[in-house]
C-alpha cells in the first residue's frame, strides 16, 4: 500500500510471529490463519493512528486476542472455496510430536485459553490481561486456575491411558 508507508514492511516482519500467536490461542492454523487476517485488516484501518501512538504488534495482538473470544467469532460462518490459492508452504506450527499439548490447549474454553496463552505465551500479567480481554482481574486469575486443571487432569489421563507416566 502506497498511501500506508511501514504497513506492508510490518505485515511482512510479523506475519509468522502472529500466525504462531493465533495458533496458540486457536489450536488450528486455518483458525489461526483467519484471525491474523481479520486483525491485519482492522490494523490497516488503523495504521496512521497505531504508527503514531502505540505499538503496532501490541495491537494486532490485542486485536487477536479480543477477535477470538468475541460472540462475532463463535457465529461466524465459513465460506469454502473449490480452489485455494497457490502459497508457498512453510510450517510456523508445532510439529506432529509437539501437538499433544496443544490439542489439550484447544479443548479449553475459549476465555481459559486465551486467559493461559496470553499468561504463559505473551507474558502479560493479570492486569493486563484484564484489559485486552476486558474481564476482571479477579476473572483472570479464576479462569486460569480453571484452565490450568483442565490441563493437568486431560494431560495425566493422557499419560495414564497411553501409558507413558514416569
Amino acid at each position: 500500500m502506497d498511501d500506508e508507508p511501514g504497513f506492508d514492511d510490518f505485515v511482512a516482519e510479523r506475519t509468522e510471529a502472529l500466525l504462531r500467536y493465533g495458533y496458540v490461542l486457536t489450536g488450528n492454523p486455518h483458525d489461526a490463519a483467519d484471525l491474523v487476517q481479520e486483525a491485519l485488516i482492522r490494523l490497516c484501518g488503523a495504521w496512521p493512528k497505531v504508527r503514531r501512538k502505540d505499538s503496532p504488534h501490541s495491537y494486532v495482538r490485542t486485536t487477536m486476542a479480543r477477535l477470538h473470544i468475541s460472540v462475532w467469532r463463535r457465529r461466524r460462518r465459513e465460506h469454502l472455496t473449490g480452489a485455494p490459492p497457490d502459497r508457498v508452504h512453510r510450517e510456523v506450527f508445532p510439529s506432529e510430536e509437539e501437538q499433544g499439548l496443544w490439542r489439550e490447549l484447544a479443548a479449553l474454553p475459549r476465555r481459559q485459553r486465551a486467559v493461559l496463552v496470553l499468561r504463559y505465551y505473551e507474558q502479560l500479567s493479570d492486569a493486563e490481561i484484564a484489559k485486552v480481554l476486558g474481564i476482571s482481574a479477579g476473572t483472570v486469575r479464576s479462569q486460569a486456575f480453571r484452565g490450568l486443571e483442565k490441563l493437568r487432569s486431560s494431560l495425566l489421563s493422557s499419560m495414564e491411558t497411553h501409558g507413558s507416566m514416569r
